[in-house]
Protein backbone atom coordinates (compact mmCIF):
# COMPACT_ATOMS: atom_id res chain seq x y z
CA UNK A 1 0.00 0.00 0.00
CA UNK A 2 1.78 3.64 -0.69
CA UNK A 3 1.00 6.55 0.99
CA UNK A 4 -1.31 8.01 -1.45
CA UNK A 5 -3.79 4.69 -0.47
CA UNK A 6 -2.56 4.69 3.44
CA UNK A 7 -3.72 8.75 3.21
CA UNK A 8 -7.31 7.86 1.41
CA UNK A 9 -7.92 4.41 3.75
CA UNK A 10 -7.07 7.12 6.73
CA UNK A 11 -9.95 9.59 5.51
CA UNK A 12 -12.27 7.24 5.29
CA UNK A 13 -11.40 5.82 8.46
CA UNK A 14 -11.61 9.39 9.97
CA UNK A 15 -14.85 10.43 8.29
CA UNK A 16 -16.26 7.28 10.11
CA UNK A 17 -14.98 8.06 13.61
CA UNK A 18 -16.18 12.18 12.85
CA UNK A 19 -12.44 12.79 13.88
CA UNK A 20 -12.59 16.74 12.29
CA UNK A 21 -9.09 17.46 13.18
CA UNK A 22 -7.48 14.29 12.41
CA UNK A 23 -9.57 14.41 8.93
CA UNK A 24 -8.29 18.18 8.54
CA UNK A 25 -4.51 17.39 8.67
CA UNK A 26 -5.00 13.78 6.77
CA UNK A 27 -7.06 16.41 3.74
CA UNK A 28 -4.07 18.72 4.14
CA UNK A 29 -1.37 15.91 3.67
CA UNK A 30 -4.16 14.03 0.44
CA UNK A 31 -3.49 17.99 -0.87
CA UNK A 32 0.41 17.98 -0.59
CA UNK A 33 0.45 14.46 -2.38
CA UNK A 34 -2.27 15.67 -5.51
CA UNK A 35 0.37 18.65 -5.70
CA UNK A 36 3.40 16.36 -6.02
CA UNK A 37 1.67 14.28 -8.62
CA UNK A 38 1.30 16.84 -10.94
CA UNK A 39 4.72 18.33 -10.19
CA UNK A 40 7.99 17.52 -12.63
CA UNK A 41 9.87 15.14 -9.68
CA UNK A 42 6.87 13.47 -9.44
CA UNK A 43 5.05 11.00 -6.24
CA UNK A 44 8.38 9.61 -5.21
CA UNK A 45 8.67 8.53 -1.20
CA UNK A 46 11.84 10.96 -1.04
CA UNK A 47 9.52 14.01 -2.51
CA UNK A 48 6.77 12.98 -0.29
CA UNK A 49 8.77 12.69 2.58
CA UNK A 50 10.02 16.21 2.04
CA UNK A 51 7.02 18.15 1.44
CA UNK A 52 5.11 16.44 4.57
CA UNK A 53 8.13 17.59 6.62
CA UNK A 54 8.15 21.39 4.79
CA UNK A 55 4.15 21.12 6.07
CA UNK A 56 5.16 20.12 9.96
CA UNK A 57 7.51 22.70 9.87
CA UNK A 58 4.95 25.38 8.67
CA UNK A 59 2.12 24.06 11.59
CA UNK A 60 4.75 24.68 14.39
CA UNK A 61 6.04 27.79 13.37
CA UNK A 62 2.43 29.35 12.92
CA UNK A 63 1.73 28.11 16.53
CA UNK A 64 4.83 29.53 17.65
CA UNK A 65 3.62 32.61 16.08
CA UNK A 66 0.19 31.93 17.62
CA UNK A 67 1.94 31.40 21.02
CA UNK A 68 3.31 34.80 20.98
CA UNK A 69 0.04 36.28 19.91
CA UNK A 70 -1.67 34.47 23.09
CA UNK A 71 -3.76 32.45 21.18
CA UNK A 72 -3.76 29.19 22.67
CA UNK A 73 -7.20 27.80 20.47
CA UNK A 74 -5.29 28.08 17.26
CA UNK A 75 -2.16 26.87 19.18
CA UNK A 76 -3.54 23.50 19.35
CA UNK A 77 -5.19 22.96 16.05
CA UNK A 78 -2.05 24.08 14.27
CA UNK A 79 0.10 21.33 16.78
CA UNK A 80 -2.27 18.35 16.42
CA UNK A 81 -2.44 18.42 12.54
CA UNK A 82 1.38 18.37 12.95
CA UNK A 83 1.37 15.15 15.02
CA UNK A 84 -1.26 14.32 12.61
CA UNK A 85 1.45 14.97 9.62
CA UNK A 86 4.18 13.13 11.49
CA UNK A 87 2.87 9.93 12.07
CA UNK A 88 3.17 9.48 8.46
CA UNK A 89 7.33 10.18 8.43
CA UNK A 90 9.93 8.24 9.08
CA UNK A 91 11.06 8.23 12.38
CA UNK A 92 12.87 10.63 13.78
CA UNK A 93 16.63 10.60 14.48
CA UNK A 94 17.71 11.42 18.24
CA UNK A 95 20.17 14.40 19.21
CA UNK A 96 22.53 11.57 20.55
CA UNK A 97 22.02 9.59 17.23
CA UNK A 98 22.61 12.42 15.52
CA UNK A 99 26.00 13.92 17.63
CA UNK A 100 26.79 10.41 17.22
CA UNK A 101 26.83 10.03 13.04
CA UNK A 102 28.12 13.77 12.82
CA UNK A 103 31.15 13.10 14.66
CA UNK A 104 32.04 10.59 11.84
CA UNK A 105 31.27 12.90 9.25
CA UNK A 106 33.08 15.36 10.85
CA UNK A 107 36.28 13.04 10.84
CA UNK A 108 35.75 11.96 7.63
CA UNK A 109 35.44 15.53 6.14
CA UNK A 110 38.34 16.50 8.08
CA UNK A 111 36.43 19.58 9.40
CA UNK A 112 38.76 21.63 12.28
CA UNK A 113 37.14 24.44 13.56
CA UNK A 114 33.37 26.51 12.52
CA UNK A 115 35.10 27.44 9.17
CA UNK A 116 34.29 23.85 7.63
CA UNK A 117 30.83 24.41 8.95
CA UNK A 118 29.42 24.11 5.04
CA UNK A 119 31.21 21.09 4.24
CA UNK A 120 29.69 18.81 7.18
CA UNK A 121 26.30 20.41 6.78
CA UNK A 122 26.78 19.40 3.48
CA UNK A 123 27.79 15.53 4.10
CA UNK A 124 25.14 15.79 7.16
CA UNK A 125 22.38 17.05 5.18
CA UNK A 126 22.15 13.97 2.70
CA UNK A 127 22.92 11.30 5.59
CA UNK A 128 20.06 12.56 7.51
CA UNK A 129 17.59 13.68 4.82
CA UNK A 130 14.17 12.94 6.52
CA UNK A 131 15.66 11.53 9.56
CA UNK A 132 16.39 14.84 11.73
CA UNK A 133 15.67 18.29 12.12
CA UNK A 134 17.60 20.38 10.61
CA UNK A 135 18.17 23.33 12.87
CA UNK A 136 19.14 20.84 16.01
CA UNK A 137 21.44 19.25 13.12
CA UNK A 138 22.99 22.92 12.49
CA UNK A 139 23.59 23.89 16.24
CA UNK A 140 25.13 20.54 17.18
CA UNK A 141 27.50 21.27 14.27
CA UNK A 142 28.41 24.54 15.86
CA UNK A 143 28.41 22.91 18.62
CA UNK A 144 31.34 20.13 17.69
CA UNK A 145 33.41 22.45 15.54
CA UNK A 146 33.24 25.51 18.27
Amino acid sequence: MNIEEKINADIKTAMLAKDAKKLEALRAIKSVILLLKTSPEGLTEDSVNKALQKEVKKRKETADIYVTQNRQDLVEVELSQAAVIEEYLPKQMSEEEVKAELTKIIATVGASGPGDMGKVMGAASKAFAGRADNKMVSALVKQLLG
